[in-house]
């Protein structure tokens, strides 16, 4: 449609407000009456009031009853000049989401062999086409979709549709727009257009797990399905695919066990991995010419295509990603899908801007879109059908993929309630599913008490926060690469470090802390973002020799490790993995990126004391309490000199074979002694060589020597 000639302007900005406004071009600005013209009729408008703003006059004008929202309506002044009224801010108000929530489970494409059914909630369009183009063809269709309640628009077409592509022509203003169905299930090459198929051909039964009922029994994986893979000597036949990340039984070029026998190997319980939801960055039919995290989300429900086998296959990078996750099932394994709600790739371009331009987005007082998110736009979540969008895509994951939990990317974008919602969703299937995510408090325009924040924890009692207190706590800060935390022996933090391995929830003369549960904390030292931890060592104890900076980082992550809450780690980082110094390597190539097995096998002994470690920690209750009032009763800190940290668990065979644990930390470039409770004979656990869940020493006497930077933990 040509783009009209308006003389001036005019907007629907609430249910009854229209304003008008007219530049000094056109009658010096001036009109004293306007009316309406909606189907053929003329309903005069009430000026309330008028107001001169630059080279226009601004006047807000009142409905006696409220515009038909989806008809095309039109404005004329006192000059006989018309211009068609637009929808404006009204779409952004508690009415307009009121009037046109839709609760209904049927919105995208519902496919059968005999005919198909399409809905699309476009509120504020006027016409709606499907445009449709069959296998083989190039011509796309254009079918016209009827109007219903709610602002919703339906087609149902008798005929077998699978594999073609589609999409929507949406009118709005009196332009047209074409956008992909925001609930498209697989997609064309990069993401051109949705593809119809058929789910049940790709139905995969999830196989059993082991039991599995709460957070902190939980020891999170990180990794990107690119880098686990794609090293030379990973072993992987299919590298840096969805099945090449399947793969079982592979080893490296030393023979020991690479990707996913690894991890099974290592002893974690959930492997998260970076976003496989369908992204911008990565040119789908030559994937390895590119690289990127994934946090630039096209489509929301469809996967991927640069991880898959063939991306012009519809089929294959579902088949491929479920088979891939039901692989890492099989080896007792859960898996965690990096989810990232908060914004989009471009929303200019988006899907939702197209269908329901100003809704799906937060804008700031200026009317202007926010950025809290750094990207240039933050997903409103907290509007009826961005809730409801976020939570039907998160059910469709969990159902359709057999998913075991979600890391939302910047959670402190969306709102307490939304995140809430997905919690109770999650409950209704699987209670055992993890949620959380990065509860940053950022600038995005939504009131203080609604952000899914660290700050407001106690509104979001079963759903986890990564906890940056316990992460410059423990190694210094992300942002300074020249602070140094306790395990990098900065003395400073000797107190907060005591905080922090008790779960953040309070000891001592701290009585609040920072979260209600342990379960709420996840603690980390290292994730994809910022420096890896190895590359924070070398810059800001670059004076150090190499066996030293070694010993900080195995100090670094056996203290996630031990600390009461969730323990965190991210690919390599029991390895000392290295990425040459980037600090930002989301589309860094993959000799930045990979995960490098000789490494890995040149650090052996490192990767067995940490994978000791977790077998300890996996061996008692006791390192996993559950409830803030079982860690202020059962974990007390011994006095001992400055700057060693050690507590000791007791009453708590109930938990686990023995009845006393002790644990030390020794941060500090010396050998220290220290006073043993009790006078028993205690067994070893783990020391400044070795860690295993079962004793492989006895210390006789009332002291213990704590080595320079180790971890001692002893049990009777």
């Amino acid at each position: 449609m040509a783009e009209m000639n308006r003389q001036f302007e005019a907007y629907l900005d609430e249910m009854k407000i229209i304003v008008v406004l007219i530049p000094y071009s056109y009658h010096q600005g001036s009109s004293t009456f306007f009316y309406l013209e909606e189907d053929q009729k003329k309903v005069p408008l009430t000026i309330k009031h008028s107001i001169q703003i630059d080279h226009y006059v601004k006047y807000v004008c009142e409905l006696e009853q409220e515009f038909n929202i989806g008809q095309l309506g039109w404005i004329i002044d006192e000059h006989g000049g018309k211009t068609d009224l637009q929808i404006g801010s009204v779409i952004r108000t508690p009415e307009f989401d009121e009037r046109f929530f839709y609760e209904g489970n049927d919105l995208g494409l519902l496919y059968t062999q005999k005919k198909s059914f399409l809905a699309l909630w476009a509120p504020t369009a006027t016409e709606v086409k499907l445009k449709i183009a069959f296998p083989g063809s190039r011509i796309f269709k254009e079918v016209p979709m009827h109007r219903f309640d709610k602002g919703v628009w339906r087609l149902e077409i008798d005929k077998d549709l699978e594999y073609c592509r589609y999409a929507y022509k949406i009118c709005i203003n009196q332009e047209w727009r074409i956008a992909v169905d925001p609930y498209a299930r697989s997609v064309s090459v990069n993401g051109e257009y949705g593809v119809v198929i058929d789910l049940k051909k790709t139905q995969i039964e999830k196989p059993d797990l082991p039991p599995f009922s709460h957070p902190v029994d939980a020891i999170i994986y990180e990794t990107h399905i690119r880098d686990f893979t794609i090293h030379p000597d990973s072993g992987v036949t299919q590298k840096g695919t969805y099945t090449g990340t399947g793969e079982t039984g592979t080893v490296s070029r030393g023979g020991h066990p690479t990707g996913l026998a690894y991890v099974k190997d290592l002893g974690i319980t959930h492997l998260e991995l970076l976003p496989f939801n369908d992204f911008a960055g990565v040119d789908e039919t030559a994937p390895s010419g590119e690289y990127n995290w994934g946090y630039n989300p096209l489509h929301f429900n469809a996967p991927e295509g640069s991880y898959s086998s063939d991306p012009t296959d519809p089929y294959a990078r579902i088949i491929e990603l479920k088979a891939m996750i039901r692989s890492i099932h099989t080896q007792g394994i859960r898996v965690i899908m990096d989810a990232v709600y908060n914004h989009v790739y471009i929303r200019e371009d988006s899907s939702f801007e197209k269908i329901v331009p100003g809704y799906f987005f937060r804008h700031n007082e200026h009317g202007l879109p926010s950025n809290g998110t750094g990207v240039g736009n933050d997903f409103a979540s907290e509007r009826r059908m961005a809730r409801k969008f976020i939570v039907d895509s998160v059910t469709y994951w969990i159902s359709q993929y057999h998913i075991d939990g979600i890391r939302f990317d910047l959670m402190g974008i969306l709102d307490v309630e939304t995140m809430n919602q997905i919690r109770q969703t999650a409950d209704h299937i699987n209670p055992s599913i993890l949620i959380f995510g990065e509860g940053w408090d950022l600038n995005t325009p939504l009131p203080a008490n609604e952000k899914a924040t660290i700050g407001n924890q106690d509104k979001l009692p079963r759903i986890g926060q990564f906890n940056d207190w316990f992460r410059d706590t423990i190694k210094g800060s992300t942002f300074n690469l020249y602070d140094r935390g306790y395990a990098l022996g900065n003395e400073r933090y000797l107190e907060a470090a005591k905080q922090v391995l008790a779960g953040s929830i309070g000891i001592g003369k701290r009585k609040n802390g920072l979260f209600s549960k342990p379960g709420q904390s996840v603690n980390y030292v290292e994730s994809h973002d910022n420096h890896t931890l190895w590359d924070k060592l070398k810059v800001c104890n670059e004076d150090y020799e190499e066996d030293t900076r070694r010993m900080q980082q195995r100090l670094s992550t056996g203290m996630v490790l031990l600390a009461q809450g969730v323990p965190f780690l991210h690919s390599g980082q029991e390895f000392f993995r290295t990425k040459s110094g980037v600090g930002n390597s989301y589309r860094s190539p993959d000799k930045v990126n990979w995960l490098d097995w000789n490494r890995r096998d040149a650090n052996i002994d490192e990767v067995d004391y940490i994978k000791g470690l977790i077998a300890i920690r996996k061996s008692h209750g006791a390192f996993r309490l559950r409830e803030k009032h079982l860690i202020q009763h059962h974990m007390k800190f011994l006095d001992l000199p400055f700057p060693l940290i050690g507590y000791v668990f007791s009453d708590v065979i109930h938990l686990g074979k023995w009845d006393q644990l002790a644990v030390y930390f020794n941060p500090s470039g010396t050998k220290h002694k220290a006073r043993l409770p009790g006078k028993e004979p205690w067994n070893i656990l783990a020391n400044y060589i070795k860690a295993s869940d079962k004793p492989f020493g006895t210390i006789l006497e009332q002291d213990i020597t704590l080595e320079p930077m180790s971890i001692s933990i002893v049990v009777k």
